[in-house]
């Protein structure tokens, strides 16, 4: 049982406008703010402009807010929010206390992304999606041009599958549960198979989506790596699309919904389409049998290595250093393995960064025969088991807690209305 606050000595007082911006330490305006946001009741003064506030309900808000700043980033005021899902430090990073790199080479991505929802392991889970979830899906992607790219493919299958599901807007745990193990098998049954690959709807998840990325038969040593790459990429902490997950979660939006707005940050160069950058990098040093001209022509025109570095890992990323090692095992990426090592040997003269997980990704897919679009793909399919879960955790916060203060910087009010212009 939840202990109650203590009654306030001014339960039965009314605060001014003024007061209740004092007692929250926050300008006026915002105290409005916060009754447009429902997070506070007011009600106006007879016969006067004002509005007056309960002492014990702004009292109750100033505490909580206070709370809240107290578990926030001492960075510079960066946002933090509380989570039990993934640590991340500076060699390592984990899954709800367990060693993300550990669970991915010991379990599936399904059994890892149960891990990550629900804190327990389910052996030999597999993920099944309804029929008709599956056909709304597949039509609607069929119905996309050819060149469409693979996020905008999830996009859409994901937003088709809200379509079909009549239960979506119920935000409870077991429901949202079961929209992430139908969810996910549904945007990869959606996916196009390649050419020449054999459509597979049942088995391993890393199985099914073998066939949508590349036309080769697929060998166990292959199939582990990819099966390991999802599982290491479910999740890592508050990464720009998971943010926004959160977001979309903060206003109650549905779990597809919380995907989409996922999906539609992970398209941009600097996040999920980073691992595409690195294989066509790797591909041109292959072409050139060299990594120093390739280096060269990438730096003078101003562009940035892709491949290498990360902000949270100053030395080697832990995700790259456990996919290298199994891709070692397979003759056929030896090549690629040696060129992406020439890569980061070339740029170390200057600038000694590490390897990433999108260049580890960059020497899976080219040595797989897979597009460069590949690595995307696999970070989308593995991110939303993770993206699932922030929204899962964010359920159960205040709603709309995710509404930071716009920092207004344009013309002071009031100015004059503008003058039309002229069409030209």
């Amino acid at each position: 049982m939840r202990d109650q606050e203590p009654p306030s000595p001014h339960t039965d007082r009314r605060l001014t406008t003024r007061e209740a911006a004092e007692l929250l330490g926050v300008k006026p305006e915002t105290v409005y703010a916060y009754v447009s946001r429902g997070q506070l009741s007011s009600r106006r003064v007879p016969g006067g402009r004002g509005s007056t506030f309960d002492a014990q309900e702004v009292e109750t808000l100033a505490r909580r807010n206070r709370r809240e700043s107290s578990g926030s980033s001492a960075s510079g005021g960066e946002l933090s929010v509380r989570t039990r899902l993934t640590l991340i430090e500076p060699n390592t990073y984990y899954f709800r206390g367990v060693d993300a790199t550990e669970l991915a080479a010991r379990h599936t991505y399904e059994e890892v992304a149960e891990w990550l929802w629900t804190g327990r392991l389910r052996p030999g889970n597999t993920f099944t999606a309804p029929e008709a979830s599956v056909d709304a899906a597949r039509r609607a992607v069929d119905a996309l041009p050819e060149h469409t790219g693979p996020t905008d493919r999830l996009r859409v299958a994901a937003i088709a599958a809200a379509v079909a599901d009549p239960l979506r807007f119920d935000l409870s745990e077991d429901a949202v549960l079961g929209t992430a193990r139908t969810l996910i098998p549904t945007l990869v049954a959606a996916l196009p198979t390649t050419r020449g690959g054999r459509r597979r709807d049942e088995g391993p998840l890393a199985q099914r989506l073998w066939a949508r990325l590349s036309g080769r038969d697929a060998d166990e040593a292959s199939l582990r790596v990819l099966d390991t790459a999802l599982a290491l990429l479910v999740d890592h902490d508050l990464a720009a699309s998971t943010l926004a997950v959160r977001v979309a979660a903060s206003a109650r939006a549905h779990a597809y919904a919380a995907v989409s707005a996922g999906l539609g940050v992970l398209e941009g160069p600097l996040h999920g389409a980073a691992s595409g950058l690195a294989h066509r990098l790797l591909l041109d040093v292959l072409d050139e049998g060299d990594a120093a001209p390739v280096i060269a022509e990438e730096l003078r025109a101003g562009r940035r290595i892709p491949g290498l570095g990360h902000r949270l890992y100053p030395g080697e990323d832990p995700r790259a250093r456990v996919l290298f090692g199994l891709l070692e095992e397979i003759p056929r990426a030896a090549p690629a393995l040696a060129a992406a090592r020439d890569i980061v040997a070339t740029t170390a003269r200057h600038t000694p960064l590490h390897a990433n997980v999108d260049l580890a990704l960059a020497v899976f897919t080219a040595s797989a025969g897979m597009p460069a679009t590949a690595g995307e793909t696999i970070f989308a399919v593995a991110r939303t088991a993770g993206w699932i879960a922030h929204a899962l955790e964010e359920y159960g916060e205040r709603p709309l807690r995710m509404r930071p203060s716009g920092h207004y910087v344009g013309p002071r009010p009031p100015q004059p209305l503008p003058e039309p212009e002229p069409l030209p």
